[in-house]
């Protein structure tokens, strides 16, 4: 270890910063954070520093750095430009023994400035001994992805109940063991999630009962229109803690891949006329599974909350007592729409967007149709590729153009799609002539002609990155 990994307290105490420039106003707001009184030595400022010292955030000393300049300070960061000052720096803060950064100089330096990760009252630095900046900002990064913004709160809920667990179980031994399963379970998605009073009670009844409660959860979590790209972080992280992933025919292999490896995969299916399980069937598996202790993500394509049926899930998990989370994802028409070069809304021609089911068996559909040619709106309709000759004649019959854009995107945002354009009066055919298959959407709007002015004109691949892959290894 090259360097002692040290978190210095220098809450109301004096810091100087020597250097008037952009660097050195970067230092001065890293040791105000952290709560320093910061001096600022320097003949000239420009810029943030100059905002700073105009707001009474830093004080000036308008002055050439020289011999004894360092004497009270706890702490000193040299950002200069001038190597001779810099050089000057580190050596009256040697003579005085007081801890001294020279940016960008690892050799004039007794500490450094490690890249940081925060999360409230938690704080991750990262250091590359001062070899490569840019190389720390990079794990800096890759670890703001995996760590929930929320953790600072949960930090903050353990705090304040920790001379309560200390006080149930006299052995540290048995603390270390509570906290293990505590952080293993419900208490980390309930209190990063906000639901801070439901993570509260959680706590309270383990403290009391001894033990965290013994029962599973389910995370109805949305997996987006397809590209494992577009999965938000926390479906990613949920992924990888599941005991148990249920899946439906619309998500694909590449993020049910995502799931550790330990984790049972349970396939539902859930296509047009044809369901692997019946919905109740698939509500009280959830039921059953959560029952069993078992963490159990139910992958749902796009959101799980549009036209999903995750609203009758989640009832039915909540109504036998156990804990549901939903985790949103990017609803098909969104993801889709966007990868095919269509707006769902623009200035010129579409103020509004309705999303509409499509796939219903009734004669008119069950929709309203008369709402749905009102001017400048954009219809987009899921699960509709069966039924596209009955959409467009309806809206037809109820007023609305035969000219009228429409298009059809098949696989949306995946490297197969493919999308077919037309107009209300073609669309019939042009889904006859290219057979696209499902999951596919219609698009209804005057946006559908903005596709080639945006230049949309030839479909391209879409590589899955190399970093899900990794993940999935």
């Amino acid at each position: 270890m090259q360097n002692l990994p040290i978190f210095m307290n220098i809450k109301d105490r004096p810091a100087l910063v020597v250097g008037g420039g952009t660097v050195a106003a970067r230092k001065a707001e890293l040791l105000l954070l952290a709560g320093a009184n910061v001096t600022v030595i320097a003949p000239r400022v420009r810029g943030e520093m100059q905002r700073m010292i105009e707001a009474g955030r830093v004080q000036w000393r308008e002055q050439l750095f020289g011999p004894g300049a360092v004497r009270g300070f706890r702490i000193v960061i040299a950002a200069t430009d001038n190597e001779a000052v810099n050089r000057l720096v580190f050596e009256e803060c040697e003579r005085h023994a007081i801890p001294v950064n020279v940016a960008d100089q690892p050799e004039l330096c007794s500490f450094i400035l490690p890249s940081i990760v925060e999360r409230g009252p938690i704080t991750i630095a990262v250091s590359t001994g001062g070899r490569s900046p840019i190389l720390a900002r990079l794990l800096k990064t890759r670890l703001e992805t995996l760590i929930p913004s929320g953790f600072g709160v949960l930090a903050d809920l353990l705090g304040r109940y920790r001379h309560a667990v200390k006080a149930r179980f006299a052995e540290l031994d048995e603390r270390k063991h509570f906290w293990e399963r505590m952080l293993d379970g419900s208490l980390v998605n309930l209190a990063t999630s906000g639901r801070m009073n439901e993570a509260e009670h959680f706590l309270e009844t383990a403290i009391q009962a001894g033990t965290p409660p013994s029962h599973g959860e389910v995370w109805l979590i949305g997996a987006g229109p397809g590209d494992p790209d577009l999965l938000t972080l926390k479906a990613l992280r949920l992924l990888q803690q599941a005991d148990v992933v249920v899946y439906d025919k619309l998500v694909p292999e590449a993020i049910i891949n995502l799931a550790r490896r330990e984790a049972e995969r349970i396939h539902v299916g859930k296509s047009m006329s044809n369901h692997t399980l019946p919905q109740d069937e698939i509500n009280q598996l959830l039921v059953d599974l959560a029952r069993q202790g078992k963490r159990v993500a139910r992958l749902k394509g796009g959101d799980p909350f549009v036209f999903g049926r995750g609203g009758e899930e989640m009832e039915a998990v909540v109504a036998a007592g156990l804990p549901c989370l939903a985790v949103p994802g990017i609803t098909a028409a969104a993801g889709c729409a966007a990868s095919a070069g269509i707006p769902l809304t623009h200035r010129d021609c579409a103020q509004s967007v309705r999303f509409v089911t499509g796939h219903t068996k009734k004669d008119d559909m069950g929709l309203d149709w008369r709402a749905l040619v009102a001017e400048g709106q954009t219809l987009v309709f899921y699960m509709g590729l069966a039924n596209v000759e009955r959409i467009c004649d309806s809206l037809k019959a109820h007023g609305m153009s035969a000219e009228m854009p429409a298009a059809v995107i098949e696989r949306g945002t995946l490297p197969d799609q493919r999308v077919f354009s037309g107009t209300l009066a073609t669309l019939p055919n042009i889904v006859r002539s290219e057979q696209p298959r499902s999951p596919s959407l219609i698009v209804v709007g005057e946006v559908v002609n903005l596709r080639e002015r945006l230049g949309f004109i030839h479909e391209h691949a879409r590589a899955v990155p190399a970093l899900f892959e990794l993940c999935a290894a």
